[in-house]
């Protein structure tokens, strides 16, 4: 009798969200990933970054993490910022790949399924692109100014740098480091991943009207920030370059290293 290959081995994941008033949208969001991450693999997390809510965001995700066992809710009851939520969602994720989106359910969790065949070896990242947006259209307008502005200014090669719809090898973030406090923070992580040469694939994936609570990004205040904060990031990264040298270091330890992991398992 001749024995039967073995199955290749599936990934583990850590899928999180950052929150901040998403109650109505949030406790979906939640179990549907679950739901996906179990057909996927059998090693999954899920995190949410609870970040300062003032609805009732909080209270659906303790009922949550009553329940499921492989949620893990972290708590801040001081608004982190969207970049400070997001650095603290891949500091504690502890799987393979790292998937995430955000908390108002605008993207459709279960196309995980689409980005996860992608990755393959030599692909670092799985970006998602909008096959069309579903905002009014002011947010159209100013969405579409705003990617061909950054694009130009950074030098952006993906299709929908603003997608933020993303699968993340972890052993990245060995190579870069976040530091902004705000939205540029998916500039700096698609800048800083294009600077230290890991690759891209991209596929299409759905966007859906807002079904609960306020944009964060889209009001006057933070929109006339928007500038400043695109100068400064601007300056930093293509300008100065100071963390060029820190990266191609770290990018070069890190290829030695999996390379002897893959020695040690010939």
């Amino acid at each position: 009798m001749t024995s039967q290959p073995a199955a290749p081995k599936r990934p583990s994941i850590t899928a999180f969200f950052p929150a901040y008033n998403d109650g109505g949208t949030i406790g979906s969001l939640v179990v549907t990933t679950l739901h996906t991450l179990a057909e996927l693999t059998d090693d999954y997390e899920v995190i949410v970054v609870e970040n300062g809510s003032t609805d009732y965001t909080l209270e659906v995700l303790e009922a949550l993490a009553q329940r499921y066992d492989r949620l893990r809710v972290l708590t801040h009851r001081e608004s982190l910022g969207y970049g400070g939520a997001l650095r603290v969602g891949f500091a504690n994720a502890t799987k393979e790949l790292i998937f995430y989106t955000d908390g108002d359910a605008q993207y459709d969790p279960r196309e995980l399924k689409l980005l996860l065949p992608l990755m393959q070896p030599g692909i670092d990242v799985v970006n998602g692109y909008k096959i069309s947006r579903s905002d009014p259209l002011h947010r159209k307008i100013i969405g579409r100014l705003y990617h061909h502005t950054v694009r130009l200014l950074f030098g952006f090669k993906l299709r929908d740098v603003d997608c933020d719809f993303r699968l993340i090898r972890r052993h990245v973030f060995e190579v870069i480091d976040l530091e902004s406090p705000d939205g540029t923070i998916c500039l700096e992580l698609v800048k800083k991943l294009q600077d230290a040469g890991f690759r891209f694939a991209e596929v299409p994936v759905h966007h859906y009207h807002r079904t609960y609570g306020t944009s964060q990004f889209f009001n006057f205040r933070r929109l006339r920030r928007i500038p400043p904060q695109l100068f400064k990031l601007w300056w930093k990264l293509v300008v100065r370059r100071e963390h060029l040298p820190r990266i191609r270091a770290r990018r070069a330890a890190l290829e030695a290293r999996l390379a002897g992991q893959v020695q040690q398992t010939v």
